[in-house]
C-alpha cells in the first residue's frame, strides 16, 4: 500500500515528506485498520515536515477518516464497514494531569498515534485509542472530506471553551486560514462576534464572502487600532491567535482590552521570543494561556456540530489531492491560496 512517511533529508538538513510503498498494517488484539476515506492536512503536519513542530510523534496525517476494514481479536464494539473518525490522541483520564483538567497534557495522550500516519491508503488504531473511546461512528450522510475536519474543529472548539467566549463577546482572530475560519464559523453559532487578521488578500477575501465577520488586513493595516474601533474603544474581550507568527502574537497582545484574554492557539516555531513589556499585562489584569489538542468529549462535540451544520464548514474545503498527488497538496497548504486542503485515496 502507499502511505505518506516522514525521512531523513541530509540536503535539507531535516525531514521531507516521501510517499512509499509499505505493508498493509495487520490489527492486533483490540487493534482495528482503517481503509482512509479523506485525511486533512494541518499546519502542524507542515510544521513536522519543515523540522520546525516537537510537540508530539514525528508522525503525519491526524485527521483521518475511513471505513473499518479489518478489526483484531476482542474488538467488540466495530465491525467491518463502519465509517469512523479514529482521534489519534487519547488521555488516560486517571494521572495527576487528566485530573487538574488538562487532559492533553497526559503522558499517555501524546504516546500513540495513527500507524503509519494517516496518509495511508490504510492504517492502524491502537488498542488504546479504540478501548478509550477514541473512534467515533460517522453519520450515514457525512461525507468524507466533511468528517475529516472533525479533529481540528474539536481543537477549535476546546479553545473557544477554554477562553469562556459567551454571547456577544468580541473575539479578534489573528490568521483567517483554515483553523482561524473554524473559530469564526463557531463564534457565529454563538452569537460572538468575530474580527479576522491576515497578510493575505485571498483569505481575507474569503473570510468576508463567508461572513465570518469583520477583516483587517494585517500587512498594511495598524490592526490593534482597527480591533479597538471596532469595539467601541476598548479592544476584543478575547484574542485567538490562530498561527504561530511572533508578530500575530504581537497583535493580539495590543488588541485585547482590559481584563481580557489572549489564546495561543498556533504553534510558534521553537525559539520564538517575544519583545513585549511585561508590565502592561500586569497593569491591565490581562491572561495569556495556550491551547493544544483535543479530547474525544470535544471530538463529540465538533462531530455533533458537522453533523448539523456540514455544509457550511464543507466550504473550507478549497482543494482535494488524491494521495499519488501528496507534493501538489503540500505545495497548494504552504501557499494562500488554499483554505483547507484534503487528501484521499
Amino acid at each position: 500500500m502507499k502511505s505518506v512517511i516522514l525521512v531523513s533529508d541530509s540536503a535539507r538538513k531535516g525531514l521531507r515528506a516521501e510517499l512509499a510503498e509499505q505493508g498493509v498494517p495487520t490489527p492486533g488484539p483490540g487493534e482495528v485498520r482503517v481503509k482512509m476515506g479523506a485525511c486533512g492536512l494541518c499546519g502542524t503536519d507542515l510544521e513536522k515536515i519543515r523540522g520546525e513542530y516537537t510537540a508530539s510523534l514525528p508522525t503525519i496525517g491526524h485527521e483521518a477518516v475511513g471505513t473499518v476494514s479489518e478489526v483484531g481479536e476482542g474488538v467488540d464494539s466495530l465491525r467491518v464497514g463502519d465509517r469512523v473518525f479514529p482521534h489519534h490522541h487519547v488521555p488516560c483520564y486517571s494521572c495527576y494531569l487528566c485530573r487538574s483538567g488538562h487532559e492533553t497534557m497526559c503522558e499517555k495522550y501524546r504516546s500513540t498515534s495513527l500507524v503509519p500516519g494517516g496518509f495511508s491508503e490504510e492504517f492502524k488504531v491502537p488498542a488504546w485509542n479504540v478501548a478509550g473511546g477514541g473512534v467515533l461512528l460517522l453519520p450515514s450522510g457525512m461525507e468524507f472530506g466533511v468528517a475529516s475536519l472533525v479533529e481540528p474543529l474539536a481543537c477549535c472548539s476546546r479553545g473557544l471553551s477554554r477562553c469562556k467566549v459567551l454571547p456577544g463577546s468580541s473575539v479578534f482572530i489573528a490568521g483567517a486560514g483554515p483553523v482561524g475560519m473554524m473559530h469564526a464559523l463557531l463564534l457565529k453559532g454563538m452569537g460572538a462576534e468575530a474580527i479576522l487578521s491576515d497578510v493575505a488578500e485571498s483569505r481575507l477575501a474569503f473570510a468576508e464572502k463567508e461572513g465570518a465577520g469583520k477583516v483587517v488586513d494585517a500587512a498594511r493595516d495598524d490592526v490593534p487600532a482597527f480591533v479597538k474601533a471596532s469595539t467601541g474603544g476598548h479592544g476584543a474581550d478575547v484574542a485567538i491567535v490562530a498561527s504561530g507568527s511572533r508578530a500575530a502574537i504581537l497583535q493580539g497582545l495590543r488588541s485585547i482590552r482590559r481584563g481580557g484574554t489572549l489564546c495561543l492557539f498556533g504553534v510558534p516555531p521553537k525559539g520564538t521570543v517575544l519583545d513585549y513589556d511585561i508590565s502592561d499585562l500586569y497593569n491591565s489584569e490581562q491572561q495569556v494561556f495556550t491551547t493544544y489538542g483535543a479530547t474525544d468529549a470535544d471530538t463529540r462535540d465538533a462531530l455533533r456540530v458537522l453533523s448539523e451544520r456540514g455544509g457550511e464548514f464543507s466550504r473550507l474545503i478549497t482543494h482535494r489531492f488524491q494521495l499519488s498527488r501528496f507534493e501538489e497538496a503540500l505545495e497548494a497548504a504552504y501557499s494562500a491560496r488554499a483554505m483547507k486542503v484534503v487528501v484521499t485515496p
